[in-house]
């Protein structure tokens, strides 16, 4: 067991580091910098050779460099397999040579057998049998004993129990039974041991991978961009300015990161799709985007929060995160398949709590060739009733997400309708028409129109649909789409081309069922992105009023409310704790060792004291010679040390540690008045985190129980001053108990008689009867002051006698609480006494080594070098070690929760952050507003 603990893997994060990371990431910034500058310089035809040489260089050296993170990780998981198999070997080992133990085992019994044989004159083959080998085989001893003890309990030839030979041969099978459980034992521990070390290490290997993935992606993305600068060396510096769409994209991003529940006054168009479940809203979605970029599912809940799609005009077929750095490419199946998954995964993630749904926006652009430039949002179907793997109210909570969408005055509604089941059937159109009554501002889509075609035995009803008669809502326009073929899971280009085909041979197209505007989802396409930028052009500067108008309103506040203190957002004032913080840590190692020293001393033996005094102490000097109080403080005091001590140590050094860096953090924070009650949220959840995760170095316990037991064999007090200091240690220590135990002793008696008169006090019966027993139980020290700890029978019963003449009826339980009391106080002073005579023994040890008295001095004084001792190893211990630790995984638990943005929320909070941060966030859309109408305005100029 121990040897497979010794092979524990120690997994840190700095052995999977990758130390070229910040290299590429420079070289490839420098090198698409580089070539902006070049290119937008109008160099010559031959200087744009001698660039493009010098990109592809830069690009080898960039994906050389990117390599390495690969080669680094790959290296760190290749050391943690290694080391797994190293455990697994060890421990396979480890079952051989307990086999082989048993093995020698057996041999040792069958000997044994064979001796017994031949003084019996009995055959050993009957006597075991054939299954013996097997039963070791199966590491069972068992099935021997019965036939072994059927044959020592034949007649009594064999003589006493002292000369029969089968007795040792039965307690070597008792041996071997113990040793072979012992071994079973060790093996499960040693088994379990290699389990979890297992688990940690996966888990490991998670969290770095979670902790790369996001430098990879940076790193992939840059490489990328150098790519395609290569391959375009010609292209100008507008040619990668951000197009007007990704501005406006930009806007509403920041909206949705702001207010995910979608409730502040923004009133910037959007195209909302919205529909029943399973009604094709995500399918026509995916046909304006012309790419499977959802998850796939038949009859089952697939958006399971809005997605916002923000299509623009590209070289490449691409998807991008918003907030992210890896690029999709569309036109690879893989990493089609990959965005699905991500897609799916960002899903199960906004749901908290077991929720079906979230309100959550997840932000996507998609870029392409031919794309018509537009912003939707793509909503959960609407249910009609929900199943029993839905959380209760998802219907109610349903409509009311759609609702939120809808009601924004500028939203542009496209209504998806099933064109293959009976239009009564619909949930949609209700709720679309309590919205937009007027049909201002929704396109309806009528959807599966080829399965419409082939069940609808009334064509009629089509066209009254698409002529607006048939359902109350009204629309500024009605399509008709074809947006797969049933459960064909095809390419977007497939579905096109029958699109296409259906559409020309269509029996309703040719009744005149439908126009051809009508028909198909690119003549959609081009009416949705028309319907959205005139109601952009219509709204967006008087939304960027009212932004203004917002952000004045929110600065004027600020004045007046913090005037002097500088606007700092959440982020601005994490940092500046997370800097405070640290340096509040790095003060420990300001501390002297002799501060140290002097509070780990004193802590120690406020842990220790009771044990010291009390267990040990007390009961040793009832001996009545100074060999058998030596004897019996050793014996305790290995015990103790064995036990207890090293780790009631190890405890006394992390709370001391532990109650430095709570000190330092919170005296620094009444310095900055400014921001103390802002930081103190954060700061006690970072204590809390530390002192729940900080672990002592697992070998500390060891090394310290050796130096303690060494600390307490030590008798010899060589000098006067060590024997005074031990005196004055021990006179110290015991006033302090005597203080201890008279105040105990009042509390059982009650009130004094100076405390009755002035504090209008009285005692209780109870307190009576102690006060009583207390006169009675003086008498007694007073007749023998050396009395032992506990009464005599004989003592109880004249106790309670002569307590019952004075008219107190005093139990045998008060007597002997009171006498407890009376007693530890009356020996604590005489023990002060004894201290105070062996001042004088030191040059006189030889006379004074036959009194128990002076032999109290030398307990004290090895308790007094153990705390020295021990004290030492801790200060060293903490210096050297735990302080850098303890930096450590609060670097690392502060570098965590700055992602965690929720609680950076719960712990960074009050009036002045929300302030700033609304005054952030305000700034930030009118900016990005402002930014977008005059590129609007210069666009159409």
């Amino acid at each position: 067991m121990y040897a497979v603990r010794r092979h524990r893997p120690n997994i840190r994060r700095s052995q999977f580091h990758i130390t070229h990371r910040s290299y590429a990431s420079f070289a490839g910034r420098a090198a698409v910098r580089g070539v902006k500058w070049l290119v937008a310089s109008g160099a010559c035809v031959g200087s744009m050779k001698f660039v493009g040489n010098k990109i592809e260089e830069t690009h080898n050296n960039v994906s050389n460099a990117l390599s390495k993170p690969y080669d680094t990780l790959k290296y760190g998981v290749d050391g943690v397999t290694s080391r797994f198999n190293a455990l697994r070997i060890q421990a396979s080992e480890y079952s051989t040579s307990l086999r082989k133990r048993k093995d020698l085992a057996e041999q040792e019994v069958g000997a044994a057998v064979d001796n017994i044989a031949d003084a019996r004159g009995a055959n050993t083959s009957e006597l075991i049998g054939a299954s013996a080998p097997s039963s070791f085989a199966n590491e069972e001893v068992t099935p021997i004993v019965p036939q072994i003890n059927s044959f020592l309990g034949v007649g009594g030839s064999g003589g006493d129990d002292d000369k029969d030979p089968g007795r040792e041969m039965r307690e070597k099978h008792k041996k071997v039974e113990e040793e072979n459980r012992k071994l079973k034992e060790e093996l499960s521990s040693a088994e379990e041991e290699s389990h979890k070390t297992e688990s940690e290490l996966r888990r490991e290997l998670l969290k770095l991978q979670e902790s790369y993935k996001r430098e990879l992606d940076k790193m992939r993305n840059e490489n990328e961009q150098l790519r395609y600068l290569v391959k375009n060396s010609n292209t100008r510096t507008a040619a990668v300015k951000k197009s007007i769409i990704d501005m406006y994209a930009d806007v509403l991003d920041t909206l949705s990161d702001n207010d995910t529940s979608y409730c502040i006054q923004d009133h910037l168009p959007r195209i909302v799709v919205v529909g029943d479940q399973s009604a094709g809203k995500t399918s026509v979605l995916e046909m304006i985007v012309r790419a499977r970029i959802f998850p796939r599912g038949h009859g089952e809940m697939m958006t399971r929060s809005p997605v916002q799609v923000t299509l623009g005009e590209g070289d490449r077929h691409t998807a991008q995160f918003g907030g992210a750095e890896r690029i999709y490419d569309l036109s690879s199946e893989a990493e089609l398949y990959e965005l699905r998954r991500e897609v799916e995964r960002r899903m199960r993630k906004n749901l908290k709590n077991g929720e079906t749904i979230s309100s959550e926006v997840i932000s996507l652009v998609v870029k392409g060739p031919g794309l018509h430039r537009m912003v939707l949002v793509d909503l959960p179907g609407i249910i009609s009733t929900e199943t029993s793997g839905m959380k209760p109210k998802t219907k109610e909570k349903l409509t009311e997400m759609c609702s939120k969408f809808m009601q924004n005055p500028n939203a542009i509604i496209l209504c998806i309708q099933d064109g293959s089941i009976d239009a009564e059937r619909s949930n949609v159109t209700n709720i679309v028409q309590s919205h937009d009554p007027k049909g201002k501002r929704t396109i309806f889509v009528l959807t599966k129109v080829d399965l419409a075609e082939q069940n609808m035995a009334n064509p009629s009803r089509v066209k009254k649909i698409l002529e607006g008669k048939l359902f109350p809502m009204k629309a500024l326009g009605y399509y008709a789409v074809v947006t797969g073929r049933g459960p064909h899971d095809d390419s977007v280009e497939t579905i096109r081309a029958y699109e296409e085909d259906f559409f020309s041979k269509s029996r309703l197209f040719r009744s005149g069922a439908f126009r051809a505007s009508q028909m198909s989802t690119n003549n959609l396409s081009l009416a949705v992105s028309d319907c959205f930028w005139k109601m952009v052009r219509d709204s967006v500067e008087q939304q960027a009023d009212n932004f203004k108008a917002t952000r004045y309103n929110l600065e004027a506040e600020w004045r007046n409310t913090f005037a002097g203190l500088r606007e700092m957002d959440r982020n601005d004032l994490f940092e500046k704790a997370k800097d405070e913080i640290l340096d509040d840590i790095s003060c420990l190692h300001k501390i002297t060792p002799l501060e140290w020293e002097s509070m780990l001393q004193d802590e120690l033996w406020d842990k220790i004291s009771p044990t010291v005094v009390d267990n040990i102490y007390l009961n040793a000097a009832e001996c009545d010679s100074a060999s058998n109080f030596n004897t019996k403080v050793d014996i305790a005091l290995k015990d103790w040390t064995d036990d207890l001590l090293p780790q009631i140590s190890i405890d006394v050094g992390w709370r001391t540690l532990f109650n430095q860096l709570n000190a330092i953090i919170f005296s620094k924070a009444n310095k900055d008045r400014d921001t103390a009650e802002l930081f103190l949220p954060l700061k006690k959840d970072i204590l809390n985190e530390v002192e729940e995760q900080h672990k002592w170095q697992n070998n500390a316990q060891k090394r310290l129980s050796v130096i303690q037991k060494n600390a307490l064999e030590d008798t010899a007090v060589t000098n006067k001053m060590q024997w005074d200091n031990s005196i004055a240690f021990m006179e110290r220590i015991l006033n302090e108990r005597i203080s201890l135990a008279k105040t105990d002793l009042d509390k059982c008696v009650g009130p004094s008689w100076h405390e009755r008169w002035t504090g209008w006090k009285s005692r209780t019966p109870i307190e009576n009867q102690c006060v009583a027993t207390k006169n009675e139980l003086e008498r007694l020290l007073v007749a023998d002051e050396f009395h032992s700890k506990n009464l005599e029978n004989d003592e109880l019963t004249t106790v309670r006698k002569n307590l019952q003449t004075q008219g107190v009826d005093v139990p045998y339980e008060i007597i002997c609480t009171v006498w407890q009391k009376l007693y530890k106080l009356n020996f604590l002073k005489r023990a002060l006494s004894s201290a105070q005579q062996c001042r004088k023994a030191f040059y006189h040890r030889n006379v004074a080594c036959n009194a128990v008295e002076c032999n109290d001095v030398v307990l004290f004084w090895r308790a007094t070098r153990m705390l020295e001792i021990t004290s030492n190893a801790l200060r060293l211990q903490i210096m050297n070690t735990e302080a850098q630790r303890l930096e450590k995984e609060v670097k690392q638990y502060l570098e965590d929760l700055s992602h965690d943005e929720d609680k950076k929320k719960a712990l960074i909070t009050g009036k002045r952050v929300d302030l700033a941060e609304e005054l952030r966030k305000v700034r930030g859309i009118q900016d990005r507003l402002e930014t977008f109408i005059d590129e609007l305005k210069r666009e159409h100029s």
